[in-house]
């Protein structure tokens, strides 16, 4: 499923949602429901039978959650959201909350009174989740009620059923270490901890661990399913059976036992009655995992533990680094067409926002080796640009104007990788001030591409580079600098990543993104977005106890946009280097125009 353009709903159909809810409230003797952004798998993108959030208030980012009362509600969004909540969402009905600042436990901890009852899905809150909203509601004297049917899922009446995508083997070539020597690891994982079995939730950490991926999410390449992996014995997955054909049934049980979701509550409680310790992740688990648990026993030995699979899969093996690489070339390749192809015609006029996406599209397809975009194109013109996570519509789509800005945020699923990146380009003449921005957050990009720095260094060690040269002038950006990318797995992965909350120490072969930007509202947004790896420091000529970055992505940075005097020797030097290599790369695969203009666009200043 590729991206499509349609116009959300909006804040249209709001009001007579919200009020379809509250007769459920009061059906149900409760106060106030709470609906997060999430599935029972704490997936970042949903299925659409799962897009609640979106359903009750018009808001489709990636993150965010609601509250709605019976006589108020609030919607909670971070920094990425902050424009693009204001045109979303009813805002007579739903008052927008940072996410950060005034998160839902604290808001709960304020608007509620004694007495009141606030019910909540436990199949869609984590653990440390409704802990935090357990001593929200403490404060105010409230209750937190659990409910077995979603209130949402009562009242939605035309709502989508649940996918049931295909699931198809990723062959050892690509996977670089095969599903029973993974799974030995996580026993001895568990064998250290003390613990008798893992139970997994997220749906791309089982995907990695059996090396198989799935349909079930738009750019995910994962399968909706659950796992339970004792340390001894094999392991059990829980999906839905005609998600598997008879290849890879022949295939996985050989390795693991399969059972339908449904068998999932019953083998939890098995497992909390005679298992002596049971791990789980708290924060990404539901809090009816662990419910489920206990009932097997009230007193299940649960020991909370960081899913052992997160910082596994972190880490790039040689076959998963040098597929990387070639998905990297082979996806510059085609941007380099792309973007030879909007400077020839976006000058005519007639280039809009969407047929912008649709040409990279296009690009990618020809490559003959895409599987999938890995998330919907953030194609911004002008004043939709400083939309930090904008999705163009019919309704918004806007013509790529003379003497603007358009911000193209993109990527790819292919076999051998994930990619990731964001390009600003000149349409026409840019001012002199688009020209200084530009170029600050071209500085903070060079500072983070070459960095070096000791192990055990962690993003929010090194983010200050990326808004240094922003920050000399008061200027600064909303969301972090980088995260983390899966092997053809999703564009998002944790747990490495590079902003103010990024605490995970960077190791040689994590694969994450830098991504600098600065946005003026309404006017413009800039944001330069490259993948890099980490790497042991060679820039001596020996490898040393240093890590650096190892740049992966391969397209030109618009020489029209940069401030030759804004930037040092050996920031010009970079992007020079920079330059060169994507033209001593790319240029042997491009024929005619595109030739030239990779020439042209790789130049040396």
């Amino acid at each position: 499923m590729f991206q499509n353009f349609d116009t959300p709903d909006g804040p249209a159909n709001v009001k007579s949602r919200v009020a379809a809810l509250r007769k459920a409230l009061k059906k149900s003797r409760l106060d106030g429901f709470i609906v997060p952004h999430a599935d029972e798998h704490q997936s970042e993108y949903l299925p659409p039978h799962a897009e609640l959030l979106a359903w009750i208030s018009g808001f489709t980012g990636s993150a965010g959650a609601a509250i709605i009362l019976t006589k108020k509600a609030a919607i909670f969004v971070d920094g990425r959201y902050t424009l693009q909540i204001r045109s979303q969402t009813n805002k007579r009905v739903f008052k927008p909350q940072s996410l950060i600042d005034t998160p839902p436990s604290v808001w709960l901890a304020m608007e509620t009174r004694p007495g009141d009852r606030i019910g909540f899905d436990p199949k869609l809150h984590t653990i440390s989740g409704v802990k935090a909203l357990e001593a929200a509601c403490l404060k105010s004297g409230a209750r937190l009620i659990p409910v077995k049917q979603n209130l949402i899922d009562q009242v939605w009446q035309d709502q989508p059923t649940a996918p049931v995508g295909k699931v198809f083997r990723h062959p050892l070539s690509l996977a670089g270490k095969s599903a029973p020597d993974k799974i030995t690891k996580i026993r001895e994982i568990l064998a250290n901890a003390g613990s008798e079995a893992t139970v997994l939730t997220l749906p791309d950490s089982i995907c990695w661990l059996f090396n198989f991926r799935g349909q079930d999410i738009a750019h995910n390449p994962v399968a909706l399913c659950y796992a339970i992996v004792p340390r001894k014995g094999k392991p059990t997955m829980f999906i839905d059976a005609a998600k598997l054909s008879a290849m890879v049934w022949n295939n996985l049980r050989t390795i693991c036992h399969f059972k339908p979701v449904r068998a999932l509550e019953p083998a939890l409680a098995g497992l909390g009655a005679r298992a002596k310790q049971i791990q789980i992740d708290a924060s990404t688990a539901s809090h009816w995992i662990k419910t489920a648990i206990e009932k097997g026993n009230r007193k299940a030995n649960i020991k909370y533990a960081p899913d052992p699979i997160i910082a596994l899969k972190a880490i790039k093996n040689k076959a998963e680094i040098m597929g990387a690489r070639a998905a990297h070339e082979r996806d510059g390749i085609a941007m380099c067409r792309f973007l030879a192809w909007l400077d020839r015609e976006a000058p005519k006029g007639k280039i809009d926002e969407i047929s912008a996406a649709q040409k990279l599209e296009e690009c990618r397809m020809e490559t003959g080796k895409l599987k999938e975009i890995s998330f919907d194109t953030i194609s911004g013109s002008g004043p939709n640009g400083a939309i930090v996570h904008y999705r163009v519509n019919h309704q918004s789509n806007r013509t790529l104007d003379q003497n603007s800005l358009y911000l193209v945020d993109s990527g790819a699923q292919y076999s051998d990788g994930t990619t990731d990146i964001t390009r600003t380009i000149a349409i026409g003449k840019p001012s002199l001030e688009m020209c200084d921005r530009f170029t600050r957050v071209l500085k903070g990009h060079i500072a983070i591409a070459a960095a070096r720095f000791p192990e055990t260094t962690s993003g929010a060690q090194i983010d200050i580079l990326a808004r240094k040269a922003l920050w000399d002038i008061g200027l600064d950006y909303a969301h972090g600098t980088g995260h983390g990318v899966g092997a053809y797995l999703s564009v998002h992965e944790g747990p490495q990543g590079i902003s103010k909350r990024a605490h995970t120490a960077l190791e040689p072969g994590m694969i994450v993104s830098n991504e600098p930007g600065y946005y003026k509202a309404g006017s413009y947004g800039i944001r330069i977005e490259n993948l890099v790896l980490v790497t042991k420091d060679k820039s001596d000529g020996e490898e040393t106890t240093m890590l650096a970055f190892e740049t992966l992505t391969l397209a030109p940075i618009d020489l029209r946009l940069v401030k030759r005097d804004l930037l040092e020797k050996a920031e010009i030097n970079w992007l020079n280097a920079y330059h060169k290599r994507v033209f001593a790369t790319l240029n042997p695969s491009l024929k005619g125009r595109d030739k030239a203009w990779l020439k042209q666009a790789t130049k040396a200043i």
